[in-house]
């Protein structure tokens, strides 16, 4: 897997904030349960995503979290970025140290190209545009539940 299950989450966990009503927070507790995630490992995830600016956090009764933006201007490499760094988009695929065009391993022409790919979707994707497709197609974000099962309380 190119991404961390952190990231992964935290994706989840974005791609389900932005479905909510606008401003609104989201309790933590909630999100676990709906997106089948460990409260304590989305906890963590989540205040990275909040320590990036990403999201906002509020304690109390009617707390939790939400999106500092809309989900239309939050494309997913700020999210990728936030919780795993820009390892997957700097450094070799196999490893090694000092790869590049001067000492490439056998994989840097292909990988060169490949990441390049994967950089370009995770900078002209955004929350809003996965969450259309995800309700469209009724795609899933947890084992079985697809995104209108996931979304209709």
């Amino acid at each position: 897997m190119l991404l961390s299950k952190s990231c992964v989450y935290g994706l989840r966990a974005a791609l389900f904030l932005a479905n909510q009503e606008e401003g609104k927070f989201v309790p933590i507790r909630h999100m676990s349960d709906k997106l089948e995630i460990s409260f304590h490992f989305l906890t963590k995830i989540l205040q990275q995503l909040t320590a990036e600016g990403i999201l906002e956090s509020f304690k109390g009764p009617n707390g939790g979290v939400r999106l500092v933006k809309k989900g239309n201007e939050i494309p997913l490499i700020e999210i990728v970025m936030a919780i795993d760094g820009p390892q997957l988009l700097t450094e070799c695929a196999l490893g090694l140290p000092g790869c590049g065009v001067q000492n490439p391993c056998p994989l840097h022409d292909k990988w060169a190209e490949t990441r390049d790919s994967i950089r370009d979707m995770l900078e002209n994707s955004t929350l809003t545009e996965l969450v259309h497709k995800g309700k469209q197609e009724n795609l899933r974000l947890t084992s079985e539940s697809g995104f209108d099962i996931l979304f209709n309380d």
